[in-house]
């Protein structure tokens, strides 16, 4: 997958995929005889009814303390307790994007991007995320698991202990010791239930050490995803008591898929539609379904500690 970033423009998204439809509409209206939707007026009125809409970030937003990984019986690194303890107050936020794909709609690639403010002296920094591309061979083994965050910032995974030996034989080694049962599981549990069934998703992310992110899932079934959960820790200097948050999402649709359903009346599409089209899901984040919200997070404050 490509590492360049570029969200679509979502009204101009609109007005293409609106453009389409009626163009479709009219042309197998006109082959037809009928006013009655066509396979491809179907089709494309199935993508522009598909959703793609963010969760509240202020749902599992909470502070991090040594209290919290104490409680769970975890020893948070020391290079993290003196920047909690001097420099740095940390928290812990899962995001969620919510796609809906309506009818027959097939999607191949989902982007989540967030973006936090203020810049400069105030920066908002992010510390890690999750999921990431290393995590592929446990999210496309379709198990239902525990994501936890230990002493060192780091995920761990549980699974049910039936299926542990045959995920561990998936992993590669530097992974195998941050997979367990997770009836054992010794961190803050930061996603309970976490479950995909995208069969082999590529994974891309970026962000770690900026106050900006994003991640990218492309599965050939991506309409199945149903609510990705992302979830990030940051840090934020001691005493902030609110920040910005800027979220973009969207989803990009399976372009073979759109016009193997409207091959009929494709000669009589615009020349701009048919060049777009022709380009395949290279042009596919201009058709794409998706969400843009801004928050402004009072930051929680956990009890204090000694």
């Amino acid at each position: 997958m490509s590492d360049e970033l570029s969200p679509p423009n979502l009204q101009e998204a609109e007005a293409l995929l609106s453009d389409l439809f009626q163009e479709v509409q009219r042309w197998e209206g006109t082959l037809a005889g009928g006013t009655k939707l066509g396979v491809g007026a179907e089709a494309v009125d199935s993508l522009r009814q598909s959703k793609v809409s963010f969760g509240n970030p202020r749902d599992k937003l909470i502070q991090l303390t040594e209290v919290t990984f104490e409680k769970n019986g975890t020893d948070l690194n020391e290079i993290y307790k003196h920047q909690m303890r001097e420099q740095f107050d940390f928290y812990y936020m899962t995001h969620t994007v919510d796609l809906r794909p309506e009818r027959a709609a097939k999607f191949w690639r989902l982007t989540c991007e967030l973006d936090f403010s203020p810049k400069g002296s105030g920066e908002p920094i992010i510390q890690s995320l999750f999921p990431t591309q290393q995590w592929r061979n446990v999210m496309s083994f379709g198990v239902g698991m525990e994501v936890g965050l230990n002493g060192n910032f780091d995920w761990n995974v549980g699974v049910d202990s039936s299926q542990l030996a045959e995920l561990l034989q998936l992993l590669p080694g530097e992974l195998k010791a941050n997979v367990g049962n997770k009836d054992d599981l010794k961190a803050f549990l930061a996603i309970p239930a976490y479950r995909y069934e995208l069969g082999h998703p590529e994974i891309l992310t970026n962000g770690e050490g900026n106050s900006n992110c994003y991640w990218r899932i492309q599965a050939s079934e991506l309409q199945k995803i149903g609510t990705a959960k992302f979830a990030l820790v940051f840090k934020v200097p001691k005493g902030t008591e609110s920040i910005s948050l800027r979220g973009t999402a969207w989803a990009e649709p399976d372009i073979n898929w759109l016009t193997a359903d409207i091959r009929d009346v494709f000669g009589e599409l615009s020349d701009q539609l048919k060049q777009l089209l022709r380009q395949k899901n290279q042009e596919a984040s201009r058709f794409a379904r998706g969400d843009a919200e801004e928050w402004t997070l009072t930051l929680p404050k956990a009890a204090s500690y000694t």
